[in-house]
């Protein structure tokens, strides 16, 4: 048998190199995962030199050719469509993944994009935990009675306060903790691109326009809007606002998937000879373009519309208000969007005497109290020595402010924990709505955010993160539990 031959006749009739997205054998069937069945030409494969028969199961399709053909015909194939080795339960866990329906396809493809940057974001948000005890006015130490009694607008000192020597090294901690989210467009380029089949180098160089310094700071867009400061590009007769896109998530998400779906298709019409200059120039060229004329801008308006139908929410309905916007918080959090309640936060702080604070940022770290006690959870109910080397840092960055770690890596991997997070969170939330708790000030949300609560609040928040905390950790391990049981 001409064997190469073969192989390539085998990968044509299933509907070429692009169809087919895993590939294995047993002693007699090659084992395939076809992205879709219906580009299957099964007559002609069936007329195949050395096929004996084919059938679909479990979303494989499996082509038999008997015992010492199949793992010849298979080495050829790997060669050709360019697949490393692939254990059967490789395969069939990948032939499992396809038969999910979309949401959990969403699902597995943001934690495949998210967990390999996971680590520079825990890093990020255990140093800007440190940051803000260091930095947070009455966290250790309390206003003397003499200048309470004077009535100075003091609120308490900080480590920095007492010891004035550590202020740059305060200050160069603050500095490493914010560059992963600085410049987390950057991170998620490169998964992203990578994750969506695309050249993950030019993913980062995505992300890097997205945050270049030239932009006005994306997350005080409305002020600089407000001060008519936003500078305009004028191309092919459209206006461009400059402005970056820091801490985005969907925004630089389907600008990835733009660039890849782009890179992909100039590789399929353009001559090798010139790919690598004409493929990355226009690919990274018409993503760029897309992404500050229709992308960015409709995600940053989605979420002014969601921010005033919040607050809208909060103060119409009350405790309920309150309780349905610490269900949905969380997954706020995935679209990016909450970063347009900075807005909100900024004009509520700024006229304290009618606003009596902000209720976002108590709400904010109700949630990622609950994200972490669920990622925690999941640490809790599962054995799995990688699970829990995941789940336990991520969990702790999560209660010190920083989700994304326990979100995408962990409680959205494991769903059952993401609900119980958002249970957890939105009981939470009603109680401190019921009372009325609100932020004088903004920090870390979660543990470390108590420095920033109203002394009068200060109470019902400790009890409200109690309840946060103990509801999705508990639910997070029954859950868990529950759904692995049966599986």
């Amino acid at each position: 048998m001409n064997f190469p031959n073969v192989a390539k006749q085998v990968i044509d009739k299933l509907g070429g190199k692009d169809n087919i997205s895993a590939l294995a054998h047993c002693a007699t069937r090659l084992r395939i995962v076809v992205k879709d069945e219906g580009k299957i030409d099964k007559e002609a494969i069936e007329n195949i030199d050395g096929v004996k028969g084919q059938f679909a199961v479990s979303g494989q399709y499996q082509i038999i050719f008997g015992s010492g053909t199949v793992n010849k015909v298979h080495d050829e194939m790997a060669k050709q469509l360019n697949i490393g080795d692939m254990t059967k339960n490789e395969v069939a866990r990948q032939a499992s993944e396809n038969n999910q329906g979309l949401i959990m396809r969403l699902v597995k493809g943001l934690a495949d994009i998210f967990v390999p940057i996971i680590p520079a974001i825990v890093a990020g948000g255990l140093l800007m935990g440190i940051h803000s005890m260091l930095t947070a006015q009455g966290f250790f130490w309390d206003v003397p009675q003499a200048l309470r009694d004077s009535g100075q607008p003091i609120t308490g000192y900080s480590v920095v306060d007492r010891f004035s020597n550590l202020s740059d090294l305060v200050d160069f901690i603050n500095t490493i903790a914010n560059a992963p989210f600085v410049f987390l467009p950057v991170l998620l380029g490169f998964s992203a691109t990578r994750k969506f089949g695309g050249n993950p180098f030019l993913g980062a160089a995505l992300g890097m326009l997205l945050v270049h310094p030239a932009l006005a700071d994306g997350w005080n867009y409305a002020l600089t809007a407000a001060q008519g400061k936003i500078t305009h590009w004028n191309v092919f007769g459209l206006e461009i606002e400059k402005v970056g896109y820091q801490g985005t998530v969907i925004p630089t998400l389907i600008s990835a998937w733009v660039l890849a779906t782009l890179e992909k298709t100039f590789r399929k019409f353009v001559p090798s000879y010139l790919d690598n200059l004409i493929t990355p120039m226009f690919s990274l060229f018409i993503a760029g373009l897309l992404a500050f004329t229709v992308i960015g801008p409709i995600g940053r308006e989605a979420g002014d519309l969601i921010t005033i139908g919040l607050t809208w929410l909060y103060d119409k309905l009350g405790f309920i208000g309150g309780g349905i916007f610490g269900t949905f918080y969380a997954p706020i959090v995935i679209t990016g969007m909450h970063q347009t309640f900075i807005a909100v936060e900024t004009q509520l702080l700024s006229n304290m005497s009618l606003s009596g604070g902000t209720f976002i940022f108590p709400i904010a770290a109700m949630s990622n109290i609950a994200q972490g006690a669920a990622c925690l959870g999941v640490a809790f109910a599962l054995k799995d020595p990688k699970v829990r080397g995941l789940a336990v840092p991520s969990g702790i960055s999560a209660l010190l402010g920083i989700t994304e770690p326990a979100m995408f890596g962990v409680n959205l991997r494991y769903r059952q924990a993401f609900l119980a997070a958002m249970i957890g969170s939105g009981l939470s939330s009603a109680f401190i709505a019921f009372f009325n708790v609100k932020a004088q000030a903004l920090g870390a949300a979660g543990f470390l955010g108590i420095p920033s609560i109203k002394p009068d609040s200060l109470a019902m928040y400790s009890v409200g993160m109690v309840i946060s905390f103990a509801v999705a950790f508990t639910l997070s391990v029954i859950l868990v539990k529950r759904a692995q049981t049966k599986a």
